[in-house]
């Protein structure tokens, strides 16, 4: 007598490339801006995110997508004088 043993249950994860900061990076898929920033150890105050040529706002990074060939900026205010 012989059983078959399920087959174990492979969870791949894709990956896209986007442009960050003028360099292209290969990410996982399915990332928001916040966690995109979390995911390269970005600080997230006193930064601007500008996504394909137009800033978001701060509220709206949770629910930002980032998806393949996006252009994204990320730009660290620095104060002084």
């Amino acid at each position: 007598m012989s059983f078959l043993l399920p087959k174990p249950k492979i969870e791949a994860v894709a990956n896209i490339n986007i442009r960050l900061n003028g360099e292209v990076r290969d990410i996982d898929m399915g990332l928001d801006l916040v966690r995109l920033l979390e995911h390269f150890s970005l600080p997230s105050q006193r930064i601007a995110v500008e996504l394909n040529g137009t800033v978001v706002r701060r509220s709206d990074w949770h629910a930002t997508q980032v998806n393949e060939g996006d252009r994204i900026e990320v730009v660290h205010f620095v104060g002084g004088g």
